[in-house]
C-alpha cells in the first residue's frame, strides 16, 4: 500500500503571501474548502466544508509562519467530525521554499495512507491523489488571478 502523495509546484508569490492563502481561513477557502469553521491555528480542530454535503474536522498540528504548515485529517470524503487524533488519519504538510523574491516551491506531502484501515486507505488515496490535483491547480490559479 502507497503511504504517501507528493506533489511540488511553483508559484509567482511571495513565501508569506503563500503561507497566509494556506495558513488563514480567509484566503484558504478561495482555493480549498469552501467554508473554514473554528480555530484555524495549531492545537485546533476546525470543520472544512465542502459544498454543502461534505465536512471534516482537521487538527492543526503546527505552523511556521512563511515556511510549513500541517494539519491531520481523515481523508478521502469520510464525513468525520471529531478529535481527528482519536482515529487513523494522514498528515498533511505543506513546506514552502523561496526560489527567488516573489518565486517559490510549494511541496505538499500527505502521509498515513497505510496505516488507516483496509477498508477505505485504497480508495482514500485515489480520492485525494485526484484531489490534490484540483485543488493545487486552484492554489496557483488564485495567485494568477490575484497578479492581474
Amino acid at each position: 500500500m502507497q503511504n504517501t502523495i507528493q506533489r511540488e509546484l511553483t508559484i509567482n508569490a511571495s513565501a508569506e503571501r503563500i503561507y497566509n492563502a494556506i495558513a488563514t481561513p480567509e484566503q484558504v477557502i478561495k482555493w480549498f474548502p469552501d467554508k473554514v469553521e473554528g480555530d484555524y491555528q495549531v492545537g485546533g480542530q476546525p470543520v472544512f466544508s465542502f459544498g454543502e454535503k461534505h465536512r471534516n474536522s482537521v487538527f492543526i498540528q503546527d505552523a511556521i509562519p512563511n515556511s510549513y504548515f500541517a494539519y491531520r485529517w481523515v481523508p478521502g470524503g469520510n464525513d468525520f467530525i471529531g478529535d481527528v487524533r482519536t482515529v487513523p488519519n494522514t498528515l498533511v504538510e505543506f513546506r514552502i521554499t523561496e526560489l527567488a523574491p516573489g518565486r517559490c516551491k510549494v511541496s505538499l506531502t500527505e502521509t498515513g495512507f497505510a496505516d488507516l484501515p483496509v477498508e477505505i486507505a485504497a480508495s482514500s488515496l485515489q480520492q485525494n491523489n485526484n484531489g490534490w490535483d484540483i485543488m493545487l491547480v486552484r492554489l496557483q490559479q488564485y495567485f494568477s488571478m490575484e497578479a492581474k
